[in-house]
């Protein structure tokens, strides 16, 4: 017999992308000497907007990884966009580690090192310009970029009475025929 021509299993695209900033063994001494587990920092988003940091602890590197991918989306967020950069400054802090993000121009792409980067790639923003102060721990510095980014808003187009008045003749101006059509013969 021959064999069966297998077709190649498509593998689907995930549904967010991930980078891992961060990957530790940690120690834990106990009584017969010491316990060594894996630490995994990993911040996950789907480039249009949502983005998630996690941070986990397991037996080995792959179940670390896992966890933290959980927790992360379950600490996730959805980020204001103006176009490809963000509407306004903003400046966050946690732990030692301080993040100041402005807005940047059409083009000029990320402008950001470490854990700001891939958290900024991961979010879905393409022009953006910021500094990381203080502590350069890559998680308190992405936690305070994902703090940051949550702080966003866009202001609302204030609306005076003319906007108003000028909108509501147009509207009533469509709705009532011509002067011609009314003409009966």
């Amino acid at each position: 017999m021959s064999k069966q021509m297998r077709k190649p299993k498509r593998r689907e695209k995930p549904e967010y992308d991930q980078k891992l900033l961060n990957l530790a063994r940690v120690t834990r001494v106990v009584k017969g000497g010491r316990r060594f587990r894996f630490r995994a920092t990993l911040v996950i988003g789907n480039r249009k907007g949502k983005v998630g940091v996690g941070v986990a602890k397991g037996s080995d590197v792959s179940d670390a990884i896992q966890k933290s991918f959980n927790d992360a989306k379950r600490n996730m967020i959805s980020v204001t966009l103006l176009g490809s950069t963000i509407p306004h400054d903003v400046r966050e802090k946690r732990g030692s580690a301080v993040v100041l993000l402005k807005p940047g121009g059409a083009g000029q792409g990320i402008i950001a090192g470490g854990a700001v980067r891939a958290v900024m790639d991961l979010a879905g923003v393409k022009d953006i310009v910021s500094k990381s102060l203080g502590a350069s721990n890559p998680l308190n510095v992405a936690r305070a970029t994902v703090a940051a980014l949550s702080q966003l808003r866009v202001k609302e187009r204030p609306v005076s009475d003319r906007t108003l008045l000028h909108e509501a003749n147009e509207h009533v101006s469509e709705a009532q025929p011509s002067d011609e059509s009314t003409v009966l013969n």
